[in-house]
C-alpha cells in the first residue's frame, strides 16, 4: 500500500517534467552501479519505458569500463589510462568491442525489451552512425617546460567524434523503439574506435538537439578540493582545475 502511495506521490512530482519533454528528445548516458546492481538496472528499464509512454524520446548511450576491465583481467592484459581515456592497443581494442557491443549491449537491450519496452541494439558502425577519427592528446608540461610545444601522446584506438549520421536513431524513434548505443565508432577505413561514452553521449546529444542529456554516474560531479559540490564552473577555470586535479580520471571526460 504505502509503495503504492509512494509511487503515485513520484508520479505527481514528475508531471511537470513529462509535460515540459513531451515529444522531446532525451539523451542517458548510463553508466556507475545502476549498470550493476539487479534492482537498479529493472529500475533503469522501467524508467525508459515509461519516459517512452508519455512521449519523450530516450536515446541511450551506455559505458562498461568495469566489465572490460574484468575480461582484461582474466586475459592478464593490464589496462593503462591517460587523462581519463583508456589506452587502447588492437588486442584491447578485440576486448572492448567483444564487451560493449557483443555483452553489454544486448543485455540492457534485453532487460527493456523483458520489461515491456521495444529497445534496439546499435554500435557506432551501425549505419555508420559515430564517424570517428584517431585522437591523440597533449602531455600536460611541468611550470618549467610550459612554453615548448606540448608532446602528443598516442592513445591507440581511442577516438573522437567527428560526424554523428542520426538517420538510424530517427528511423528507430518513427517506429517507437529506444535505441540502446554502445560507444565505439567507425574510421573512414573501417576501423573500430574506442570512444569515452560521456562524449559519444554528448555528440549525439548535440546532433540530435536534445532538449536534456543526462549522465548517469556514481559521482554527484566537480567537487573542490574541500569535498564540496561545485554547482557551476566556467571553462577558463577547467585547466586550473584539472592541472591541480581538482579533476581527474574519468571525470575529465565529462
Amino acid at each position: 500500500m504505502l509503495e503504492s502511495i509512494d509511487r503515485a506521490k513520484g508520479l505527481i512530482e514528475s508531471l511537470p517534467y513529462m509535460q515540459e519533454f513531451r515529444h522531446k528528445t532525451v539523451v542517458i548516458k548510463y553508466g556507475g552501479h545502476a549498470m550493476v546492481d539487479e534492482n537498479l538496472k529493472k529500475q533503469f528499464a522501467l524508467d525508459v519505458i515509461l519516459m517512452k509512454h508519455i512521449g519523450i524520446n530516450p536515446v541511450i548511450v551506455h559505458g562498461g569500463g568495469p566489465q572490460i576491465n574484468r575480461l582484461l583481467d582474466r586475459l592478464e592484459i593490464k589496462p593503462s589510462y591517460v587523462q581519463g581515456m583508456r589506452v587502447t592497443d588492437g588486442e584491447t581494442m578485440s576486448v572492448v568491442e567483444m564487451v560493449l557491443v557483443g555483452k553489454v549491449n544486448k543485455e540492457i537491450v534485453g532487460n527493456i525489451n523483458h520489461c515491456g519496452g521495444r529497445a534496439v541494439g546499435l554500435s557506432g558502425r551501425d549505419g555508420d552512425l559515430i564517424c570517428a577519427e584517431k585522437m591523440r592528446v597533449s602531455k600536460r608540461n611541468d611550470e618549467a617546460l610550459k612554453d615548448a610545444p606540448p608532446e602528443l601522446i598516442d592513445l591507440g584506438r581511442v577516438g573522437q567524434v567527428t560526424e554523428v549520421n542520426p538517420e538510424v536513431l530517427q528511423a528507430l524513434d518513427e517506429n517507437d523503439f529506444i535505441p540502446v548505443i554502445a560507444p565505439v565508432g567507425v574510421g573512414e577505413d573501417g576501423q573500430a574506435f574506442n570512444i569515452n561514452a560521456d562524449i559519444v553521449a554528448g555528440a549525439i546529444a548535440a546532433e540530435l538537439k536534445a532538449a536534456k542529456l543526462i549522465l548517469l554516474t556514481d559521482v554527484a560531479g566537480v567537487q573542490d578540493n574541500e569535498g564540496t559540490l561545485l554547482k557551476s564552473l566556467k571553462q577558463d577555470d577547467l585547466e586550473s582545475f584539472i592541472e591541480n586535479e581538482t579533476i581527474g580520471g574519468g571525470m575529465i571526460p565529462k
